[in-house]
Order: structure tokens, then sequence, then C-alpha cells
């Protein structure tokens, strides 16, 4: 029984990595066609790195991603705090309006963004899609996760603190900032992971609120894919998937230190 349990995970990893490893695989392949093997080359990753657009496109993609991740963090954390200190009844139909996006098919996001955005410009005779619209819609998006991933870390506030810290002479915004957000800080780091991760992703609200001359990887990926594969795109595409195993070992790895560090501080060095 346990051979077979084995066996089935094993087909289940397998079956969802085979591809990822084929993929790797071909981005050393000498051979422009994905037909036949024809040796080992970092040809194509020097082709890569030597692409002005792939440049520039990663360079907007990880502009974006850290930028709108900041800024997100800001408004939901200070967003998430202002909910959780509303009445019962108020903050119950905040969190339903906020679930609303998470909800939503980034097809519906990206297609309100894009009217919301011809709008504005229609409206106030100034502006174009670009790096400003690119940057805005993923603010937008990440808010809301970022608001969820701060919620629960303040439930488990002490109430008391903030009140104790006033009482011996501290301003709101000091406690705020050397008390409250410590405290908080496990969340608003995940917040900001996760907004991280989501805006790399993006593809469908990229791809409604970019203009032209400005693309993140997702939607200079798949421009390039409608013209056939490039042997390029399997090496970006490993070198992402590298990147993306490495900052969830990070993630992991410090997730381990924080929770033996809040079970038995003396243990952590």
């Amino acid at each position: 029984m346990k051979l077979l349990k084995k066996i089935y995970l094993a087909t289940i990893f397998l079956f969802l990595y085979a591809p990822i490893i084929v993929l790797i695989f071909f981005s050393f392949n000498r051979s422009r066609t994905r037909g036949h093997w024809d040796g080992f080359s970092l040809h194509w990753y020097k082709e890569l790195f030597a692409d002005p657009k792939i440049l520039n496109a990663l360079y907007n993609t990880l502009s974006v991603a850290f930028v709108s991740s900041a800024i997100a963090v800001l408004i939901g954390t200070a967003a998430a705090i202002c909910i959780f200190n509303l009445r019962s009844f108020v903050r119950n139909i905040i969190l339903h309006v906020t679930r609303i996006p998470l909800a939503n098919p980034d097809i519906v996001t990206g297609l309100s963004l894009m009217i919301l955005f011809v709008f504005v410009f229609r409206f106030f005779h100034f502006g174009t899609f670009g790096y400003w619209t690119l940057l805005l819609s993923h603010i937008v998006f990440n808010v809301p996760y970022v608001i969820f991933s701060v919620l629960p870390r303040i439930k488990y506030l002490n109430n008391n603190i903030f009140e104790a810290a006033l009482d011996l002479g501290a301003t709101p915004f000091f406690a705020l900032r050397k008390i409250i957000l410590p405290e908080l800080m496990p969340g608003v780091i995940t917040g900001f992971m996760l907004a991280f991760t989501l805006s790399i992703d993006d593809f469908v609200v990229s791809f409604f609120t970019t203009g032209s001359g400005v693309n993140n990887l997702s939607v200079l990926i798949y421009s390039m894919a409608r013209r056939g594969i490039n042997p390029k795109i399997n090496a970006l595409s490993s070198l992402m998937f590298i990147a993306v195993l490495i900052l969830l070992y990070v993630v992991n790895k410090r997730d381990v230190v924080l929770s033996k560090f809040e079970n038995n501080p003396g243990d952590v060095q």
C-alpha cells in the first residue's frame, strides 16, 4: 500500500513538472528547433542577455512588481488596521466588498481598468497607456491580497498594547511605528511577497493596461510566442523558474526561523 502511495505521488509530481524539465533541458540545446538535440550550449542564454527588448521588459517587470508591491503594502496595511477597528457590521460589509476583486476573473479587472483609464484620458484630455497605467493597475489588484495577509496578524494583537504605549507618553505615530508594525511584520512581509509574485506572474491585466513600447515579461513572451517559440523564451522561462525556487526557499527558511523563535527564542542564535 505504501509503495502504491509513493508511485501515485511520484506520478503526480512527474505530471506537474515534466513540462518544466523539458523546457529547461531544451534551453541548453544548440539547435533552434525542438525536434532534436544538437548538443549542449549556452548560446540562447547569451542571446537572451543581448536582446534589448527582453532586458527592457525585465526591467519593467521588476520595477513595476517592486514599486506596486511596496505601495500596495502601505495602502493595504493602513486599510487593514482601519477595517479591524470598525464596527462589526461595517467591517463585514467592507470585507465582502474587498473580496470582490479576488473573485473577479482577471479579464474583468483588466477590461474595467482599461475603460477607466480611457474615460480619465478623454475627460481630462491628457495621458496615455504606458508604464504608469501598468503600475497603477498592479497596485489596484495587489491591495486586497495585502489586506487579507495583514488582517489575521491584527486579530492576534493584544488590544491593550497600543493604549499602554500612549499612557507611557508615546505619540500615536510612534506607538504605531515601534509597537504595532513590528508585530504585524510577518503579515506585511507575506503580503509583499504575495503581491510581488502576482505582479510578476500577471498577464491579463497587464495586456489590457499597458501601452505600445512598454511590455512586461508576460506580455513580451506572449507576443514572441505568437510568431513561434523562440529558444530564448526557454532560457528566460528557465531563469524565472529558478528565481521562483530561490525565492520560495528564502521565504520557507525565514518562516522556519520565525517559528522557532516564537516557540523558543533561546534556541535561535
